[in-house]
C-alpha cells in the first residue's frame, strides 16, 4: 500500500499509521480542521490567481478549482451541521507553516512561482492521502463516502499544480525541485507530533 502511495502521489513518507485512529476519536475536531484547509486552498488559489493574472493557463486552470475548494468547504460546514458542531475557531496550521519556510526564495518570477505551485501540490497531496486514511478506515459510513469523493478531487487538483509548474519552467528543474521539497516535507512530518485534531 505505501508503495503504491508513493508512486501515485510522490509522497516520500506515509501517515504515521496512529493518525486515523488518533483522528476518529475526535471527528468534530478533524472536520473544523477540514474546514479551514478547504478555505485556505480556495484563498491560496486565489491569491495566484491575482498575482499572476498575465498567466493565461494558470487563471484558467486554477478558477475552477476556487469553486471545487470553496464548495468543498460548504460541504463540511454541512457535515458539522449534522453533528449539531459549530464551525468554532480557525487553528494555526504547524505543516503548512513548516512547509513555506522549505519554499526557496528569489529568484526569477517564474522560480517564485513555481515554489508556489509545487508547495500547494504536496499540500493536496498529503491531504489526498489523509483523505484516502479516513475513507478506508472511519466506521462512519456516510463520512466513508464523503472522504472518498474528497480524496478523487483532492488528486486532481495536485496534478493540476504540478502541470503547471511544468510550463513555467524546465521539466528537468521543476523535478529537481519537487524531489527536493518532498524530502523536506519528510522530515517536516517526522518531526511533527501525532495529532488527532488536525488533517495535517
Amino acid at each position: 500500500m505505501i508503495s503504491k502511495e508513493k508512486h501515485v502521489l510522490g509522497l516520500e513518507l506515509p501517515t504515521d499509521p496512529r493518525w486515523v485512529n488518533i483522528a476518529e476519536k475526535s471527528i468534530e475536531e478533524i472536520l473544523i480542521d477540514h474546514a479551514y484547509c478547504e478555505q485556505k486552498a480556495a484563498t491560496s488559489c486565489i491569491s495566484l490567481i491575482v498575482n499572476y493574472y498575465d498567466k493565461a493557463e494558470l487563471v484558467e486552470m486554477l478558477t475552477p478549482v476556487v469553486a471545487e475548494e470553496w464548495s468543498h468547504f460548504e460541504r463540511v460546514l454541512e457535515e458539522l451541521k449534522k453533528r449539531d458542531l459549530a464551525l468554532g475557531m480557525p487553528r494555526k496550521d504547524e505543516y503548512v507553516a513548516k512547509l513555506f519556510k522549505v519554499e526557496k526564495k528569489g529568484g526569477s518570477r517564474d522560480q517564485q512561482l513555481v515554489e508556489k505551485l509545487l508547495i500547494n501540490a504536496l499540500i493536496e497531496a498529503r491531504s489526498c492521502e489523509r483523505f484516502r486514511l479516513l475513507w478506508k478506515n472511519l466506521e462512519d459510513t456516510s463520512l466513508q463516502k464523503f472522504y472518498y469523493e474528497l480524496m478523487v478531487s483532492e488528486a486532481g487538483h495536485y496534478k493540476n499544480f504540478l502541470q503547471l509548474a511544468k510550463l513555467y519552467m524546465p521539466e528537468d528543474y521543476v523535478m529537481d525541485r519537487w524531489r527536493k521539497i518532498l524530502e523536506d516535507e519528510a522530515e517536516i512530518l517526522k518531526n511533527l507530533e501525532v495529532r488527532g485534531d488536525r488533517m495535517h
